[in-house]
């Protein structure tokens, strides 16, 4: 039992989902304290700084993050020292352009910008993205290196410590300027422990070569913008929210909470796409198009298989997942978490293409079918919020003022409110129509390259999940 037990707590696939699911439940218990503790707008203000901060991020690692991973999964010693050292190198430097970049938009607009809720970031991203800097050069190198072990306590130390802290706050109640700072100190301690397991290759910056950056940039500039627009698509909703006055920051948090809620979605995938994603690009490298093919189906309809009755408890208890989050004040919330649902089903398919664009050298393809995803999603969520708002909110004041004796300011309060809600749901809608444009351009991409059969990723991904199943329960008899 003992030998059992260590060979699963071993398993890349377990330490993987182990990864994403602890650091979950550390981030969610994070949420949960923050939106207890601040206010709803200064709470909209905390969301638009992380939101802002992942996505700057983007432009950050965008260009070595992939390629980093593909590229070290199947180098010698010497390779991988100079692949890192290139990593360092190059993000260091775009750091530094981005710090060069932003203090001087605060300096010059101090005035709007604290105005239009980004005050937050503007302050504090610069400093925020020196101390990140080996966190997220070890997060990218020890994922090439299937070393999940390491990752995971990496990510605890980052997420828990800062837990900790706002656990201690509820004594404390400290504003949000303390809490920001905080948050920074347990960021530079994770980095300090990626620094000195030497997880983030700091030490090989001199053994950057021309032809290991060259390596990388030519690989990242495609996926720079992929991950960009992948991130776009989860956060601009979040800035098209933010900048609207008829919803503002109060919007962004009653948002904020059934977005969150879609990490239980994320969990699975990102683990399961973490350890696929090399195993795709070493079978592509040898040339193994068989074995692609049947990684893609068995990952794709693998996890579509696993997330469904997951998505059918979270649809049929949104309200009380909704509560557990949020409290009362966010119940009006729970269809949107609903509707997310629904999103969810179709994410499996529309990451695994991604994931398998990348890891067959298709790179290109990969940033089109996003930039398509990012077109839609953001001309959608325009037309919601800076048009369809304001005639539901015109109709159902009239409603509620003609059909209903209250004063026009109570009816006004009334229909703000619910027209509130139902631009939400329909900015939620959107998510599920520009996921199913990118499952589309996609699988025509991938097709292309891997004549795949369509029905094959439910019956490869049904059949993958019966036999993983059949193989626990006999490991547990």
């Amino acid at each position: 039992m003992n030998g059992l037990l260590k060979k699963i707590v071993t398993n890349n696939n377990f330490l993987s989902l182990a990864n994403n699911g602890l650091v979950a439940v550390f981030g969610f218990l994070s949420f949960i304290m923050l939106v207890r503790m601040l206010p709803q707008d200064v709470f909209g203000e905390w969301v638009l700084f992380i939101t802002m901060s992942n996505f700057i991020d983007m432009l950050r690692f965008g260009i070595t993050r992939t390629a980093i991973t593909r590229f070290l999964s199947a180098a010698d010693e010497e390779g991988s020292k100079s692949l890192m050292g290139s990593n360092n190198l190059i993000n260091l430097t775009s750091t530094l352009i981005l710090i060069v970049i932003i203090v001087p938009v605060y300096f010059f607009y101090k005035e709007g910008v604290q105005d239009s809720g980004f005050g937050l970031f503007f302050v504090w991203y610069p400093i925020y993205s020196i101390i990140t800097l080996p966190f997220n050069n070890a997060q990218s190198v020890l994922q090439a290196q299937l070393k999940f072990d390491s990752m995971l306590w990496l990510r605890i130390v980052n997420v828990g410590s800062f837990m900790v802290f706002l656990a201690a706050n509820f004594y404390f109640k400290f504003g949000i300027e303390i809490i920001l700072i905080a948050y920074l100190a347990t960021n530079a301690l994770s980095s300090l422990m990626a620094s000195i397991n030497n997880w983030d290759g700091m030490r090989y910056i001199f053994k950057a070569t021309k032809s290991a950056t060259k390596t990388i940039l030519d690989f990242g500039k495609y996926t720079t913008g992929t991950l960009i627009g992948s991130n776009l698509l989860r956060s601009a909703d979040a800035f098209i929210i933010g900048l609207s006055p008829f919803l503002g920051t109060t919007g962004v948090a009653l948002y904020s909470i059934p977005l969150k809620l879609t990490e239980i979605i994320e969990i699975p995938l990102r683990s399961f796409a973490a350890t696929a994603f090399p195993a795709l690009s070493k079978a592509s490298i040898e040339n193994n198009k068989e074995k692609v093919k049947q990684l893609f189906y068995e990952n794709a309809g693998g996890t579509t298989f696993l997330l469904f009755p997951v998505m059918i408890f979270c649809f049929i208890f949104a309200r009380q997942i909704v509560y557990i989050l949020g409290g009362t004040d966010y119940l009006i919330t729970a269809n949107i978490f609903r509707i997310f649902c629904i999103y969810g089903l179709f994410l499996p398919l529309d990451r695994f293409i991604g994931v398998t664009l990348d890891s067959i050298n298709k790179p290109k393809q990969n940033l089109y079918k996003v930039i398509y995803m990012a077109v839609s999603n953001i001309t959608g969520d325009a037309l919601v919020v800076f048009g369809l708002s304001g005639i539901i909110l015109s109709f159902s004041w009239s409603v509620l003022f003609i059909g209903n004796s209250v004063s026009p300011d109570i009816a006004f309060d009334m229909a703000h409110a619910y027209a509130m809600i139902k631009t939400l749901e329909l900015v939620a809608i959107v998510s599920i129509l520009f996921t199913i444009i990118g499952i589309l351009i996609g699988f025509h991409y991938l097709n292309q390259s891997l004549d795949l059969k369509f029905r094959d990723i439910l019956k490869v991904g049904l059949n993958f999940g019966i036999q993983t199943a059949k193989h626990m329960l006999k490991i547990g008899h």
